[in-house]
């Protein structure tokens, strides 16, 4: 029996055969661009790296050095993953934005094995109020709050939403972003583990709210971007953008979206390093303040191998281009009263480049979430067994 094989179908078994044994001929993946959304930015700018607060409750601050411009430098807050309160495990995004003009914000709202989740929101809520506060007269920093982003990973993702729904109620200002990536550790009822969801409705219907999530271990944070994007009813469809990144295994090494693909460490803003005050001494007359420990305050297995992962992660194309730059093309589009129509309709927002031989990495998948239609009326048991027709008779 002859077996008819086109010989392009063997050509490309063979090349990828090639491939997987000598991995170190492979296509390489896209590089960071030198400029514009995602970019290097300033290499010559000399970071500011700032702690603010106590040992307890520290915010982090990042800014180009010098005076700001006139009109004030945009704010991103970055809120971390649950167990990630150092700066350092998202160092590169972090450099990123800060080489591109914004003030970096990262309130470290929790203490491991200290912070319930329930009480993370209102601790971020809390750093953030002072930080601005802290920084508002201050020229080199210069928070801008009409440009005001949100930047929430995992469990940092409730945590943006609750704050930009409280923003009024807590006195600070109104975001023009939400970018929530990753979203996770939300808790399915008050009593639950995890970040329990505020009343969203309140999200200001001007705010621009954009989720992203991967495709590998992609369900929970499916449902958790959707939750997000539903509860947030005051903001009209089209101000709301799905992402979802692909892992592309084309060339070497392989662009893989997992949970943790969103950080980058990097050593030179460990927030170890920089100096905060103590706690100021307790008076030894007053009661200590109550402190009972509970199990959500403590990693579980699953959290403990994730924020390892968080930890140790590698920045590369994903971060620049699927990561960074739609934040930076959002964020401008925010800034600017645009909505995400604008986005979907710029090619450059979805497009992640070519991997060295040519070969074009998979594109962002968008979606503009749709209005749930209310569930068509329900007849009451009574109701529904009056108009049953009566049974015949034998």
């Amino acid at each position: 029996m002859r077996l008819n094989v086109r010989p392009g179908l063997i050509a490309a078994c063979l090349c990828s055969l090639a491939v997987l044994s000598n991995p170190a001929s492979a296509a390489a993946p896209p590089v960071q661009p030198m400029e514009g959304p995602g970019g290097v930015g300033d290499r010559t700018a000399t970071i500011v790296k700032r702690a603010l607060g106590r040992a307890s409750a520290a915010t982090f601050v990042f800014h180009k050095a010098g005076a700001a411009p006139a009109e004030g430098r945009p704010v991103a807050i970055f809120l971390h993953a649950w167990g990630a309160p150092n700066p350092q495990a998202y160092g590169s995004w972090i450099d990123h934005l800060a080489r591109a003009g914004y003030l970096v914000v990262f309130p470290r709202f929790q203490e491991i094995n200290r912070t319930r989740p329930a009480d993370a929101s209102a601790n971020a809520a809390r750093l953030i109020k002072s930080a601005l506060s802290d920084l508002a007269g201050d020229a080199d920093a210069k928070p801008d709050e009409k440009r005001i982003a949100l930047i929430g990973h995992l469990a940092g993702a409730p945590i943006a939403a609750n704050i930009a729904a409280d923003a009024a109620g807590q006195g600070l200002p109104t975001p023009r972003l939400v970018f929530a990536i990753m979203p996770g550790g939300i808790a399915s009822d008050a009593k639950a583990r995890g970040i329990v969801l505020h009343d969203l409705s309140k999200i200001a219907p001007e705010t621009l709210v954009v989720t992203v999530i991967g495709d590998r271990d992609a369900r929970a944070a499916d449902l958790a971007a959707r939750r997000l994007l539903r509860e947030a009813s005051a903001v009209t469809p089209e101000r709301k953008l799905f992402l979802r990144a692909l892992s592309d295994d084309h060339g070497f090494p392989a662009l893989t979206a997992t949970l943790a693909s969103p950080a980058g460490a990097d050593a030179a803003y460990d927030g170890g390093a920089l100096k905060l005050p103590p706690d100021p001494p307790r008076d030894p007359k007053q009661p200590a303040p109550p402190f009972k420990w509970t199990p959500d305050m403590a990693l579980t297995g699953e959290q403990t191998t994730l924020v390892a992962q968080i930890n140790n992660a590698r920045t590369d194309s994903l971060d620049y281009l699927a990561y960074w730059k739609t934040f930076d093309l959002a964020a401008a589009a925010a800034f600017n009263g645009a909505d995400a129509q604008t986005l979907k309709s710029n090619p450059r927002f979805s497009d992640m480049e070519r991997w060295a031989d040519g070969w074009p990495v998979k594109r962002l998948v968008m979606e503009t979430p749709r209005l749930t239609p209310h569930p068509a009326p329900v007849a009451a048991p009574a109701a529904a067994a009056r108009a049953k027709p009566a049974p015949r008779r034998p």
